[in-house]
């Protein structure tokens, strides 16, 4: 008798460990007051905080002057408690307009203007539908957040943007008071134009159909253009990143080998320019700084 309680006491643990197995793993428990950034990892839907951020000093960022100072005073205000407008950053790739979301962060942060630090999610593209459930995580908490999605974009047959849409400004609920949303892209209506026309040739009434793809853009308050930057441009920012990482190049050598860097890449970009001082920093065997 005992032997058979035994056995089944084996067999019996044998099933609790298979099906503990095939259970999903438990969601980790978020501390929004961990770090300042954080990556939104939509299953099984938690904050990821990232304790070593990618971003540069934003008195790096040249030739996007106007459009820095209007984000800036953008998220000072959303920061500060005031009426914000959702920011949507479109234009020619490489100049800068991720790179700017997360140095205006930084400085409103560094200002010491705020009761309590301002936090950055990045929301991946992939993971926007499920950007409602995100929200209603945030609302309630005492902070405020800029939620970030990089390069976005949608393509056919995408209906995701539906879901981005009723976030933003439209369902019952609305966006929550203490969340703003911040989107790079370089295209300027989020959608491939041959989509928006295929929408127009099959519709009944062709202008009710554009209005509906044009409108996601619409959500967002602030539309900051990023445009190709002139040569001069370009070798301000080669210079900036040699003077901040210490550099002691000749002039005329730093310039015409910058030169050389971006006519072999056929663009000049900040993001050609950060490439240019990395590829000269590895030939000098200097570190850069972080």
């Amino acid at each position: 008798m005992e032997k058979t309680i035994e056995a089944l006491n084996s067999k019996l643990d044998l099933l609790i460990a298979a099906v503990t197995r095939l259970a999903p793993p438990s969601v980790p428990e978020t501390d929004i007051a961990t770090a300042d950034c954080y990556v939104w990892a939509a299953d099984p839907g938690f904050l990821e905080p990232v304790l070593r951020v990618n971003r540069v000093d934003i008195g790096l960022i040249k030739g996007v002057d106007r459009v820095r100072d209007i984000l800036v005073d953008n998220t000072e205000r959303f920061a500060a408690g005031l009426p914000a407008n959702n920011v949507l950053l479109w234009g020619a790739r490489g100049m800068g307009k991720s790179s700017l979301v997360k140095a205006a962060h930084a400085t409103i942060n560094a200002s010491g203007k705020t009761a309590t630090p301002l936090k950055l999610i990045e929301i991946h593209r992939e993971d926007i539908d499920t950007l409602p459930k995100l929200m209603n995580l945030l609302k309630a908490a005492p902070f405020r957040f800029i939620l970030f999605c990089d390069d976005l974009s949608f393509d056919h047959d995408d209906t995701s943007y539906k879901s981005l849409k009723a976030a933003l400004e439209g369902g019952v609920e609305g966006r929550p008071a203490n969340v703003i949303f911040y989107a790079t892209s370089n295209r300027r209506h989020l959608l491939p134009r041959d989509m928006i026309d295929n929408e127009r040739s099959t519709a009944i009434n062709p202008s009710e159909a554009v209005e509906e793809k044009v409108s996601l853009s619409d959500r967002f308050g602030l539309w900051l253009g990023f445009h190709k930057c002139s040569q001069d441009e370009y070798l301000e920012m080669v210079n900036g990143y040699a003077r901040y990482h210490g550099f002691d190049n000749d002039p005329e050598t730093l310039r015409a080998e910058a030169l050389e860097w971006a006519t072999t890449r056929g663009s000049r970009s900040g993001r050609v320019a950060w490439q240019f001082i990395q590829d000269l920093a590895g030939r000098l065997g200097q570190p850069l700084k972080d």
